[in-house]
């Protein structure tokens, strides 16, 4: 089974920038009601889709005061135990974020291993790539932040 997943935050100056539950040193970061972090998001929404689970404003609302800063890998770890319970299995995942600045490259091998360990999954299960919008749009205009994310699942028999 294939889900794919998505998120989007504004970038505000006064914020942190969390991806993959890594704290990236910026001027700005995201705005959310957990922790922001739009790769772990993406990622859960592709999860729960690929299992017909729902959505994460389903499992996770952000009018819950529960949820007030939480952690996304927190999140991220409740949602690998409702699919395992459903008995799938991660076979790899493929994400993008989307942002203008900051580069991100030198964080995303300690994002990997950050979610990688969440999910009970070899690093080299997943990817995590970055790229600019090239100035276009909120993106380019560094006034937010995207993530996509397909994750292919098999049922264990």
């Amino acid at each position: 089974r294939v889900g794919n997943g998505y998120d989007t935050h504004p970038l505000v100056k006064g914020e942190s920038l969390i991806l993959g539950g890594i704290i990236i040193p910026h001027d700005k970061g995201t705005q959310g009601h957990s922790d922001g972090d739009v790769l772990v998001h993406a990622i859960i929404d592709a999860l729960l889709g690929a299992t017909n689970l729902g959505d994460i404003g389903q499992h996770f609302p952000s009018n819950n005061l529960e949820y007030k800063n939480a952690s996304s890998l927190n999140l991220l770890s409740q949602v690998i135990e409702m699919i395992h319970k459903q008995s799938y299995s991660i076979l790899n995942i493929d994400s993008t974020i989307l942002l203008e600045r900051p580069i991100i490259k030198d964080y995303i091998h300690s994002m990997k291993r950050e979610v990688a360990k969440r999910l009970v999954i070899a690093e080299d299960r997943i990817s995590i790539k970055a790229t600019t919008n090239d100035r276009l749009g909120f993106i380019g205009e560094e006034k937010g932040i995207s993530a996509i994310a397909t994750v292919l699942i098999q049922k264990e028999s």
